[in-house]
């Protein structure tokens, strides 16, 4: 009997990349393949790509080079390239690297294994789609069949696509313009999902606070998918990512103050403190608005968490704009921050004149600068958590110490805590904090608990 092929999968960027690759898996496992117990022993390789910024290129080029090496040592060695460079990239992809059989795009992910099996007798295949796949009962199902890295938790796509603008970006490039999937599509997913013994669900978009604009051709449904995500029996724990401080409307933020299951933890990207920066990002806000929502976020939900993305470097970034991002900042006390270097994508507004980039030892430096100041305010509000008990979704033993478990909170906080063998991944437990770092907290076992529904104080107004 001959054995079934084998695959391995590797992921750039964002999660709804790496909930792509889930779903590509579910799609081979589904098409008769096996993973593979490392790239080296697979006989198909799948690359999902990114191309938010350069070093993810580098690294896709520098991955694909290594292949090649591995091919010629295993000339049936299948190389396939998806996702969003090769969305964006189809023909240069092919030019420089010859070897690869197939390039698949963001909107035809189920094409992958049947554009595989293909290849093997037809040579190289390129098939990349402007436009998304008209939606299929099928969808659902590719979507329950995802390989997951664990069974408790769980990504959901509620939204393709960005309708937004911003001068630094290529994702309405790539993904297209926003479509959302119907709302009581959704809510059946997330049943089946729990009865498969998912008890923290991740719902993924693009602009994820924007959803259910296109289908109503009026206002976004994302408040009331929340409240109906809320009411999945199970379903303990509701996060989502990323949304866009201009669509942070006040039902949204009452419904994360008075939907039990959804978490404490709110993703607001700033990009900048300067006006003028954000003018010339084409962000949708002013700095006063985007202080307005937090602070409103804040006021309505207790123990809120706060996390943002910033740039350092954008093109035209004057010393007093970066001085007015270090001001606010350090006003809106982050819990942490993803902090990037701009990096020029081609076709995007931002990259048009190279004459107004930032040289990169005023980027080095404005960097440091301002991680300094991001890490001084994680260090501050973690050390305020010291001495409270908090409830704990258990991961699994640390990486680097497997004597240690790990945990995140509410929050979305890290927790260390030593490990106990009645405390079994997937399980919830009570952690008492006995310390704060930038980015992580320590603490000691309390107990095993039943998956709690924390109730949190429900606000009178949400102004």
């Amino acid at each position: 009997m001959t054995a079934p092929r084998t695959f391995a999968i590797r992921t750039y960027g964002c999660q709804m990349n790496e909930h792509d690759s889930e779903r590509l898996a579910g799609l081979l496992v589904r098409d008769g393949l096996v993973p593979a117990t490392s790239m080296e022993d697979a006989d198909v390789v799948v690359l999902n790509t990114c191309c938010i910024r350069e070093n993810a290129d580098n690294k896709l080029y520098g991955h694909l080079g290594d292949l090649k090496a591995l091919r010629a040592r295993r000339p049936d060695l299948q190389i396939a390239v998806g996702g969003c460079l090769a969305q964006l990239e189809r023909e240069r992809l092919v030019e420089r690297a010859g070897h690869v059989d197939v390039v698949f795009g963001t909107h035809n992910l189920a094409s992958a294994p049947g554009l595989l099996r293909r290849a093997r007798t037809e040579g190289t295949l390129v098939e990349v789609l402007d436009r998304p796949l008209a939606a299929t009962p099928d969808d659902e199902a590719v979507a329950l069949a995802a390989v997951r890295d664990v069974p408790w938790a769980a990504w959901m796509t509620i939204q393709t696509g960005c309708d937004n603008s911003c001068a630094f970006c290529v994702v309405p490039q790539v993904r297209g313009p926003e479509v959302s999937r119907p709302l009581d599509e959704l809510v059946d997913e997330a049943r089946a999902l729990v009865a498969r013994g998912v008890v923290e669900l991740t719902v993924l978009g693009q602009n994820v606070n924007s959803y259910g604009r296109d289908l109503t051709k009026r206002r976004p449904l994302f408040a009331p998918l929340l409240r109906a995500l809320g009411s999945v029996e199970g379903l303990e724990r509701i996060r989502f990512t990323s949304p866009h401080p201009k669509d942070l409307r006040d039902e949204t933020i009452a419904a994360m103050a008075e939907v039990p299951a959804v978490c404490e933890q709110l993703h607001l990207p700033l990009q900048s403190g300067s006006d003028a920066t954000l003018v010339a990002m084409r962000r949708g806000y002013r700095v006063e608005r985007y202080l307005e929502r937090l602070a409103a976020a804040r006021a309505a939900i207790d123990d809120l968490a706060v996390t943002t993305d910033l740039i350092v470097g954008f093109p035209g970034e004057t010393d007093a704009a970066f001085e007015d991002t270090l001001a606010v900042v350090a006003e809106a006390q982050f819990d942490s921050a993803f902090t990037f270097v701009f990096s020029p994508r081609p076709g995007t507004r931002a990259a048009a004149d190279p004459s107004r980039f930032v040289p990169d030892e005023v980027v080095r430096e404005r960097f440091s600068r301002l991680v300094a100041v991001v890490e001084r305010a994680s260090l501050r509000r973690n050390e305020a958590r010291v001495g409270r008990t908090e409830p704990v979704l258990v991961e699994g033993p640390s990486k680097k110490d497997p004597s240690t478990l790990t945990a995140r909170t509410r929050q979305g906080k890290l927790v260390h805590f030593a490990a106990d063998d009645e405390v079994a991944p997937g399980s919830f437990a009570d952690v008492t904090i006995t310390h704060g770092a930038p980015h992580h907290l320590l603490g000691e076992l309390g107990g095993v608990t039943a998956p709690p529904r924390h109730r949190r104080r429900l606000p009178l107004a949400v102004r």
